[in-house]
């Protein structure tokens, strides 16, 4: 259609494939990029039923800072980071 956007189906048909001593799917790209994945993203799978994996990616960044957020520190109102100073052996 023209002046349509086009529609994103998050559900392929993957092949199972060989990898090493394991076996690797790999995903379709419209599902790549919905997710935002990159190369060398971690990914969770979980079985959602008998049939079906549910997707998860890992954002350890995202994580670290929440669990550090629970920490509550606070820097003095005078504090400057120092990057020179930082590094001086």
């Amino acid at each position: 259609m023209i002046g349509s956007t086009p529609r994103i189906s998050l559900v392929d048909i993957r092949l199972v494939s060989k990898w090493g001593n394991g076996v690797a799917v790999r995903p379709p790209t419209n599902l790549v990029g919905e997710m935002g994945l990159n190369a060398g993203d971690e990914v969770e799978l979980t079985p959602a039923d008998a049939r079906r994996l549910a997707v998860r990616k890992i954002d350890r960044r995202a994580e670290f800072l929440d669990r550090l957020q629970e920490f509550n520190w606070t820097l003095p109102a005078d504090y400057k980071f120092d990057r020179d100073e930082g590094n001086e052996r």
